[in-house]
């Protein structure tokens, strides 16, 4: 069944255009003493309570618990919060602005999961495809079953789908799990690969890389868990396959450019590299500048610039990723523009994993959704969102009309401010729709 948490409602042509307005402005917010706008009251929240994120911003940023960060809210399509603080690059002396350019690795999937969509929607695939008509190495998939002495392959009891690498239940992981990592890392994969998902710093397609992983053995059976690892990197290969274009320039045309994602790219044109922000570390109660290479600053402006990864390729702004969220939001339109079916959209935002990715909480084809009010803090029921690896996050919320991003680039992962930003927003509303609860 379809959630029963309302939407947002589908917006006219000249309120989508509007809503694109809304979101050009950025460098002008940048200079205001808070970051909340005119339109927040207007739109039921407390300017007063909105003041409690610039404290956490600026205390978090002047502590260094953080390098610097940008935080975007919006509510029915209006930009009600919009604050940068700290340095997009500290030793550079460099300050945070709203279109400074993050990696956003693992946000890159809903996107990516959003193209396999639309191909489904044209036909060219079905969600229950088997991926082995893509890759010869998944006809006949082994599963390594840890055992006492080891691990002991065993043959996987059904066939992997597109679903299942949507949906992460393919049995698929990032390789790093002690009883596969030697082989993956033997192949160039797993703990070889930075944490495990980073190709960045491959000289070989994309395809080239999957081919190889999919040689190695599963480490659960297909659709029996929520395995977090290569999958969606997988579905950016059979873009690929079936659209017989590359990843980066099917989602250019397809998805970035008409959506007005400007600065969104795989690989930053070198002549905007100062606008990407350095990766920080955590070290103790702050942070330091994190080292070159693909556990710390990558190869997204210098480097092979050839391995388009679906899963964690993509780098991008604030303002760019709201974007495609909205679209998603309005049911696979914007601005007079279809991308996605509805159908197809309201299955990305609808959990198809059943109990098996947590306690309250779901997964459907993309995003992480909120099954019980409280499993995700203050999200309502029907709010759906993710993260990536370098502590960027965002999440929809249709029952109150939010959308919630927040970068900042870090590593380790850093929810804690993540979490508390979110948290402040939902407190910071004066009219709140218990819709969602």
């Amino acid at each position: 069944m379809r959630h029963a948490a309302p939407r947002f409602p589908r917006a006219s042509r000249a309120a989508c255009h509007l809503a694109v307005a809304a979101l050009l402005p950025l460098r002008a917010l940048a200079a205001q003493e808070g970051g909340a706008t005119p339109q927040a009251a207007r739109a039921g929240f407390s300017v007063a309570r909105l003041a409690r994120l610039d404290s956490l911003l600026d205390a978090t940023a002047r502590a260094r618990q953080i390098g610097g960060a940008v935080a975007l809210v919006l509510r029915d399509n209006q930009v009600v919060y919009q604050r940068a603080v700290g340095w997009r690059d500290r030793e550079a002396a460099r300050p945070m602005t709203p279109d400074a350019v993050f990696r956003i690795a693992s946000q890159t999937k809903a996107l990516t999961s959003a193209a396999i969509l639309m191909l489904v929607d044209e036909g060219k695939l079905t969600l229950g495809t088997p991926i082995s008509r893509y890759f010869a190495g998944y006809a006949r998939p082994m599963v390594a079953v840890r055992g006492d002495s080891g691990a002991a392959p065993v043959p996987a009891r059904r066939a992997i789908t597109v679903r299942d690498l949507l949906t992460h239940t393919a049995g698929i992981s990032y390789g790093t799990d002690a009883h596969v990592a030697e082989q993956y890392r033997a192949l160039g994969l797993g703990p070889a690969a930075g944490y495990g998902w980073y190709t960045a710093d491959k000289d070989e397609a994309v395809c080239e890389t999957m081919d190889r992983l999919a040689t190695l053995p599963l480490v659960a059976q297909p659709g029996e868990a929520f395995v977090y690892g290569y999958n969606t990197d997988l579905l950016g290969c059979i873009v690929e396959r079936v659209s017989g274009m590359a990843l980066d320039a099917f989602l250019r045309t397809r998805l970035t450019a008409p959506l007005g994602m400007t600065d969104t790219h795989f690989f930053l044109p070198p002549a905007q590299r100062e606008r990407l922000v350095a990766v920080y570390a955590s070290s103790g109660d702050t942070v330091v500048r994190a080292p070159e290479g693909a556990r710390g600053q990558g190869h997204y402006v210098d480097g092979p610039r050839r391995n388009f990864a679906g899963g964690a390729g993509l780098v991008a702004t604030a303002r760019d990723y709201a974007r495609f969220l909205q679209m998603i939001a309005a049911g696979g339109q914007w601005a007079g523009r279809r991308y996605l079916s509805d159908h197809a959209v309201a299955l990305m935002r609808t959990n198809q994993v059943g109990t098996l990715h947590g306690t309250g909480v779901g997964f459907g084809l993309g995003f992480e959704t909120v099954e019980q009010y409280g499993a995700a803090d203050l999200a309502s029921r029907g709010a759906y969102g993710w993260g990536g690896a370098y502590s960027t996050s965002y999440r929809v919320d249709p029952a109150e009309g939010l959308i919630l991003v927040f970068m900042i680039n870090q590593l380790p992962n850093n929810k804690d401010v993540a979490n508390r930003f979110q948290t402040l927003v939902y407190a910071a509303l004066e009219q709140a729709r218990a819709t969602g609860r």
